[in-house]
């Protein structure tokens, strides 16, 4: 059954959106209130982690964080692209009811692809729902929802302190080679530093980093932790190398951070997620050529693509005492725009009357028991899809119960897939399940038609190959 598309919700909905959780019912006192730290990794794929499946990379803090808590299977992201889907995690909504369809970048780019220059400042984020119900914030680390003159800083999205890289005010400067390499370790340090300092009250802290984003130049020592996958008899380090030395030194900045936690006797009071804004970057992007070997783990598509590989992505929860330990949730469709809600209750802020959410609170999830989404999950993604044609979706997705249906505005390519079952998106049911297609078909037209118009890239939803005609089976 597909539901109305997310009306506003009222006063009394938005004071206990998802009410009677086993989250909300715990929440009584002001005292029961958690500190809430979000660390967003950068372009990190779906498999890149020991405790997703993978083989060789060594991300010990993170699998310990796995163990510690509960790891999400079937995490979304609300774009396959680094501004929108931080817009999601940000605002609670499909970042194209904002008019933010993918990276923000200089004024000139923007307006060619018909996207602002940076978030609205007017929109309610967690941030400010954060500071209203007494909490301390802070940011530090990425930003990329907009720069330049024109540009808000974070303070106008409601984070007391902030430290940015790819956003106005306080930043980092430096030549060194390895810069890239050593901003997580920079981040962590201000995210410690504003840990230390508000150690006696609430508080809401992103520390969102730059790794692995290409371009990757890992350290000499990050490197030297997989000498023995570079190619032999050659001068070069392999890209695997590269790709795995900067996951493994994120992992280490991220084991410091919760040894602090630790030492200052927080961690049954602190809610730690962790996630990724995308999938990893195509070995054929310039700035990852070297480089781009980040694991999908099982599935198609990559960054940009609507398949899963590209908005599918990992997510742990740690809270000690309220998400139970070694959890693995494999049932919860759970998304960046239920951060919004979910934490928001955590917090026990109020959400402003007739405040419109494409989110939902997920904190019987987090808190072991599985819940079952009410609304779709919807996608679209406007421009060029970058690497082998079997990753480059169509234009429009919709995720409701088992079933994803993706497919071109102008009703091409409509492909159906039963996701618990396929996770791989290969066998599509379309043909054999019209019924079905007709009930997704009607609620993602009619939102796309309801999005802010903008320029569509020629190869925008297309996955054809520049050679020989192929053949149809």
């Amino acid at each position: 059954m597909i539901p109305n598309m997310n009306p506003p919700i009222s006063r009394r909905q938005a004071l206990c959106l998802g009410g009677g959780t086993a989250l909300s019912r715990s929440l009584h006192a002001a005292s029961d209130r958690p500190n809430i730290i979000f660390i967003l990794a950068d372009d990190l794929g779906w498999g890149d982690l020991g405790c997703y499946g993978h083989p060789f990379l060594k991300t010990p803090y993170l699998d310990t964080m796995a163990r510690d808590g509960v790891r999400f299977t079937q995490f979304y992201v609300a774009s396959p692209i680094c501004s929108a889907s931080r817009a999601g995690f940000m605002t609670g909504n499909f970042p194209a009811r904002h008019g933010i369809h993918g990276g923000i970048a200089t004024p000139e780019i923007n307006r060619q692809n018909g996207i602002p220059d940076f978030l609205d400042r007017k929109v309610t984020t967690m941030a400010k729902l954060a500071r209203q119900a007494g909490y301390a914030t802070g940011h530090f680390g990425k930003w990329h929802l907009g720069r330049g003159p024109q540009a808000p800083t974070p303070s106008a999205y409601g984070f007391d302190e902030y430290r940015t890289l790819l956003g106005n005010g306080p930043t980092w400067q430096s030549k060194d080679p390895y810069f890239w390499a050593r901003t997580t370790e920079l981040i962590v340090d201000e995210g410690i530093r504003f840990i230390e300092k508000k150690r006696d009250r609430n508080f809401y802290l992103n520390l969102w980093t730059l790794i692995p984003h290409a371009t990757l130049n890992p350290t000499p020592q990050e490197l030297d932790v997989y000498k023995g996958f570079g190619p032999p008899g050659v001068p070069y380090k392999g890209a695997h190398q590269i790709y795995f030395g900067a996951v493994t030194g994120l992992d280490a900045q991220i084991g410091r951070l919760f040894a602090k936690i630790e030492e200052l006797g927080l961690a049954r009071k602190t809610a730690v997620f962790f996630s990724s804004d995308n999938g990893p970057e195509d070995i054929e992007v310039y700035s990852a050529n070297h480089s781009g070997v980040g694991s999908t783990g099982p599935f198609r598509g990559r960054k940009r693509s609507l398949y899963e590989g590209g908005v599918r992505l990992p997510l742990l929860v740690r809270w000690p005492g309220k998400a139970p330990a070694g959890r693995v949730d494999e049932t919860t469709t759970i998304s960046a725009v239920d951060f919004l809600p979910t934490m928001a209750n955590m917090a026990g802020a109020k959400l402003p009357e007739n405040f419109r959410t494409d989110g939902e609170d997920m904190g019987d999830a987090i808190a072991g028991h599985p819940a079952k989404r009410k609304n779709p999950l919807m996608w679209e993604w406007r421009f060029d899809i970058y690497g082998h044609p079997v990753n480059r979706s169509p234009m429009l997705a919709i995720r409701d119960g088992d079933w994803k249906l993706l497919m071109n505005p102008d009703g091409s390519r409509v492909e159906l897939y039963d996701i618990p079952r396929d996770p791989t998106e290969l066998n599509n049911l379309a043909e054999r399940k019209p019924q079905i297609v007709k009930q997704l078909m009607s609620p993602l037209l009619a939102w796309s038609r309801s999005l802010p118009p903008g320029p569509i890239r020629p190869s925008a939803g297309r996955n054809d190959y520049p050679g020989p005609t192929l053949a149809k089976p």
